[in-house]
């Protein structure tokens, strides 16, 4: 672990080989909060989630830890939202190589217009190399929410970067967990309810359980190790009743 601003606690570690969480408690909210982003370490180094613009310095100095924010290449998230892509455009000005990296949908509705630079954008089930890694897109319109949503899986560490799937409320949340995370995130959904209200979640829950994927990235709370599948089966589940 390495505390990159005492003063609110941002913190990055790694989760996984090559890939690094970093987490910024947000203490004061009511019940606490969190932002999380995932630092990929390669021969094309990728973000995921920027954190919103105001949390920039925090992200940019916590990747400075592990590497020069410059080299990044890609900046990958999964929707237009302000914790997923606010702090885009300040990454894309330290990075001159960068460019976003999202689906089709988000490029062509907001992305290329909104972003300094153009963006990557992935096709349902396209793959990217990093290098030694590839990430794959998967689109997920509505699930939970955004109709251009979808979601990156890292085949080599069987890493699902999963967004505000399974997100769990209050601040300080340990890097990577093995326990419970659906109850909390479940009882998050029903206070806020922040879903969709979507008919068709199962079938994107249904790919994403078939990656296999042994490691759910979330944006908000703890990582989970185990096993993705059966996780997101019972996630699924939830959301028919």
């Amino acid at each position: 672990m390495t505390i990159t601003n005492p003063q609110t606690g941002t913190r990055i570690d790694e989760i996984s080989d090559g890939i690094y969480r970093i987490h910024t408690p947000i203490r004061d909210a009511p019940g606490g909060f969190s932002f999380n982003q995932y630092l990929v370490v390669d021969d094309q180094p990728l973000l995921v989630h920027t954190g919103p613009r105001r949390m920039f310095p925090l992200v940019r100095d916590a990747i400075a830890a592990v590497l020069p924010p410059e080299r990044l290449r890609w900046i990958g998230f999964s929707r237009v939202e302000a914790d997923e892509c606010g702090g885009l455009n300040d990454l894309l000005a330290v990075a001159p190589a960068a460019q976003p990296l999202c689906g089709r949908v988000a490029a062509m509705v907001s992305i290329d217009d909104l972003a300094d630079r153009p963006a990557r954008a992935l096709g349902d089930g396209e793959s990217l190399s990093l290098g030694r890694r590839t990430v794959t897109w998967l689109d997920a319109p509505h699930v939970p929410h955004g109709w251009e949503n979808g979601f990156l899986f890292e085949a080599t560490t069987r890493t699902l970067f999963c967004g505000d799937l399974f997100t769990q409320p209050g601040a300080d949340h340990a890097p990577l967990v093995e326990g419970d995370i659906l109850g909390p995130s479940e009882a998050f959904r029903a206070a806020m309810d922040y879903y969709s209200h979507t008919r068709r979640a199962s079938e994107p829950l249904a790919r994403l359980a078939a990656t296999g994927a042994t490691t759910l990235a979330c944006m908000h709370g703890a990582a989970w190790r185990g096993d993705g599948g059966r996780l997101l089966g019972a996630l699924a589940e939830a959301l028919t009743r």
